[in-house]
């Protein structure tokens, strides 16, 4: 069913309930920023100008479980995001392309096999001791054995110091996507490493940790002796809170930036302003390609079903692609904040144009039409006695993505296609992972869900397709020793006008993909936050990758 005005003000109207109930939680909290800031909310705004402070409120699946450690999951994992506290070997800009930090230069061998890093000589931790090619080796040798590890560089087999300034990389098999993962992680110090560091990290990057109050802040300070240019923000206070404790928070004024959502977008705070952020965040339904029949091994070598007998139906998957209107969702499910989504790499060098498709609910009927699908007395379409009705599983806990699943339904009803929303918690998903429709959110600065998501055997083939041309391509990108290279590859894998395959709506149309969701934040306005990159999926850490950058005015 359609999302109407009378429900969304009731929507705020709880909202206005649930605000009023955590003011007790937002005071005593506000205690605690008044003690960083040394005074009232309104002196913690002068105070974080004039000393070049900033305060960001954060969700609360933001703080890091296991502490400030690479080697685990900061900085890594499904929501990546720059270690601050530690260098990486490079980095990425604004534009996604890279950027030498540690690493003054590198270059892969012709194979594929051996990349080889040469490492600044002026670095040091702050604990004093010098940060060598040693590190780096230790560093991504721990990653590679590390069972708890969220960095994926399974296909590093071991990374050797040839000497002080210069590190080998040597590979199992060809992969390029491993600079993605190498530009957020973070280089950790061979020898003051140890079980406590992810409380006590050691690092040699912009900030050193400051204090940690877990489960309510961190504070983060510049580092002194940092190799490169000064931090302008030289304190950094990131406090935990849950949506509605942060909005309460920056009308207080006790934050100068707050992660916030669409349903509170059009809330006014005095000297505050809404910032929308880009996103590679995109929430997509996958189609399963293969008729109902046999399993397939999921996590934990848990063999799951596999198949569906409305959406294995290559026009059935079609005419969903174009049958959906984008626009209408994003204008009635995210107030507007947000872009239609073609893809998982929209925005990305490595993305096609050919995965674009316009709303057409003629010719989406047309194709059901042509194939046999036809309307019933209730207006839901048959075919050889299967009538055209799905599950489409979503998260039970997510309200956008509800939101979406409901007006995904609304919309596939207008086709006669017959969609029942299932809430429900990712244990309970999981099972339906290969047989029925499931709304996913995903996204990032990096190539490598475009590879699993479509290669026969990628961990995120939920769609279950398989395409020889599609791996081909995969594969062959993944082997340019320059990246660059590789972006055309990933596109044919998306779209091959010559062959006329690939995973594009107008080919095997695996996925239908909803909407890129914007990243909102209420923020002062003499907050400068400067040039963001897009975020990836994940809303935190990303948002302060260049913190160091942000002034007042």
């Amino acid at each position: 069913m359609a999302i109407h005005e009378q429900d969304v003000a009731m929507c705020k109207r709880r909202d206005f309930l649930k605000l009023a109930a955590c003011g007790a939680a937002v005071a005593s909290f506000g205690g605690v920023l008044s003690a960083c800031v040394g005074g009232s909310s309104t002196e913690g705004a002068e105070s974080a100008a004039a000393t070049d402070q900033v305060i960001v409120a954060m969700n609360t699946g933001s703080e890091p479980a296991a502490g400030f450690d690479p080697l685990r999951a900061w900085g890594c994992g499904e929501h990546v995001h720059e270690p601050l506290i530690q260098s990486t070997l490079i980095t990425t800009d604004e534009n996604l392309e890279f950027q030498n930090d540690l690493a003054t230069d590198y270059f892969c061998s012709d194979d594929g096999l051996t990349w080889t890093f040469a490492i600044r000589d002026d670095v040091k931790f702050t604990n004093g001791d010098p940060l060598t090619a040693s590190d780096v080796a230790f560093t991504i040798n721990g990653v590679i054995k590390g069972e708890a590890s969220e960095a994926d560089l399974s296909m590093v087999r071991e990374a050797v110091a040839t000497d002080a300034t210069h590190v080998e990389l040597y590979l199992t098999k060809p992969y390029n996507m491993l600079l993605y993962t190498l530009a957020v992680l973070g280089i950790v110090p061979e020898k003051a490493y140890g079980d406590d560091y992810g409380a006590n990290p050691i690092g040699s990057g912009r900030y050193m940790l400051e204090q940690w109050d877990k489960g309510q802040q961190v504070i983060l300070k510049a580092n002194p002796d940092y190799y490169g240019e000064e931090p302008k923000m030289k304190r950094v206070v990131v406090a935990f809170m849950e949506e509605d404790a942060a909005l309460a928070a920056a009308r207080a004024g006790q934050v100068d930036i707050a992660f916030t959502a669409a349903v509170y977008s059009d809330q006014e705070i005095a000297d505050y302003e809404l910032l929308a952020c880009e996103t590679v965040d995109s929430r997509g339904i996958s189609l399963p390609t293969p008729q109902p029949g046999g399993t397939k091994e999921g996590d934990g070598g848990v063999a799951y079903p596999v198949g569906n007998a409305v959406t294995s139906d290559i026009a059935v998957r079609r005419a969903i692609n174009y049958g959906v209107d984008r626009e209408t969702m994003i204008k009635n499910v995210i107030n507007g904040y947000g872009t239609p989504a073609y893809s998982v790499c929209d925005k990305s060098p490595w993305g096609s144009p050919d995965m674009k498709v316009e709303t057409d609910v003629a010719y989406a009927k047309q194709l059901l039409d042509e194939a046999g699908w036809a309307a019933g007395a209730d207006g839901i379409r048959e075919k050889d006695g299967v009538r055209a009705a799905f599950d489409l599983y979503y998260a039970s806990n997510d309200s956008v993505r509800q939101a979406l699943s409901a007006e995904f339904a609304n919309q596939m009803k207008e086709l006669g296609i017959e969609v029942s929303i299932k809430g429900a918690s990712w244990d309970d998903i999981y099972p339906h992972q290969y047989s029925d429709p499931i709304l996913w959110g995903w996204g990032s600065n990096a190539p490598v869900e475009t590879y699993e998501l479509n290669y026969s055997t990628g961990w995120g083939n939920y769609a279950c397709y398989k395409n020889e041309n599609v791996d081909s391509y995969l594969d062959e990108a993944l082997a340019m020793p320059h990246v660059e290279d590789s972006y055309e590859l990933f596109q044919k894998a998306q779209w091959d006008e010559a062959t006329q395959q690939g995973v594009a709506p107008q080919g095997a149309a695996t996925w239908v993909w909803l909407a890129n969701v914007d990243h909102l934040y209420f923020k002062r306005v003499n907050l400068n936050v400067a040039k963001q990159k897009p975020h990836p999926h994940g809303h935190g850490w990303s948002l302060v990758n260049n913190v160091d950058t942000w002034s007042w005015s």
